[in-house]
């Protein structure tokens, strides 16, 4: 079985996958760092709780915006799991040609999410929106060329810097609004995280769309843990929610068939 592990800048996102079958999910906060063991025993217990025995993993599948994270991940994968893991980053294979101007900035992430969307939908122009710590835009074209995107803060850093920067606006659950009109500071702040964020992916799509594929309608597909609080605004095609998860996966079979043929 193989263990992929998507470190974002809050979370911990891992699942497994028995072949083609997604077996459990899990999420960890990220918020403090980790010791390779803390991590692995983590990892050990929560594989168990969902089912899984830990002996089962052998291999392991990495994609992380966090770099100071990796050494203890690593070593987590090496105590706990006996393999070397697969760490997708620049000069592994993706099935992807990308157009950045410089292909390492682009996070690993969101490598991944282009991945899986162009292996879930082939020879389709795409628009991929992550919804998570950031917000992200990915544009794809049906010939599996990665353009760039856009990346704007998310629903939660906006509910957090509004906190925080602020001597009065307090923090507030993030949530679907039942109005716009907010009635209460709660429910302004709630209605302007909410509506303000629909109204950027919108129009972002919107732009995106005029501009990358003026002659034709893009799949939408959205993804993160934010994204099914949207699922009622139209904004997306389908929503894939562990999409970064089947991407890690899709990139650590390639590279590992690669190795094996060296062989």
């Amino acid at each position: 079985m193989l263990l992929c592990l998507d470190i974002g800048n809050s979370q911990i996102h891992g699942g497994v996958f028995d072949g083609e079958t997604l077996r459990c999910q899990f999420r960890k906060s990220t918020q403090t760092p980790d010791s390779s063991d803390e991590l692995g025993i983590f990892f050990a217990a929560v594989l168990r709780e969902n089912g899984v025995e830990p002996r089962s993993i052998k291999r392991v599948a990495i994609c992380s915006v966090v770099p100071a994270a990796l050494h203890a991940l690593r070593g987590a994968a090496v105590k706990y799991f006996h393999c070397e893991p697969f760490v997708l980053q620049a000069g592994v294979k993706t099935g992807l040609k990308v157009r950045y101007r410089n292909p390492h900035e682009v996070g690993a992430d969101r490598i991944a999410g282009a991945i899986a969307a162009t292996r879930r939908f082939p020879k389709q122009d795409l628009l991929v929106v992550d919804c998570g710590t950031a917000t992200t835009v990915e544009v794809v074209t049906a010939d599996a060329d990665y353009l760039g995107g856009v990346i704007l803060p998310g629903v939660g850093v906006s509910a957090s810097a509004l906190a925080s920067n602020t001597a009065k606006l307090p923090r507030v659950e993030i949530a679907r609004p039942e109005s716009v009109l907010g009635r209460t500071t709660v429910e302004s702040i709630q209605s302007g995280l909410y509506h303000g964020h629909v109204g950027a992916i919108r129009h972002i799509l919107a732009a995106l769309q005029s501009e990358a594929f003026p002659t034709g309608k893009p799949r939408i597909i959205g993804t993160g843990g934010f994204a099914r609080m949207f699922e009622s605004e139209g904004l997306f095609d389908e929503i894939v929610s562990e999409l970064v998860l089947w991407g890690l996966k899709y990139a650590e079979a390639m590279n590992h068939e690669s190795e094996s043929d060296k062989k």
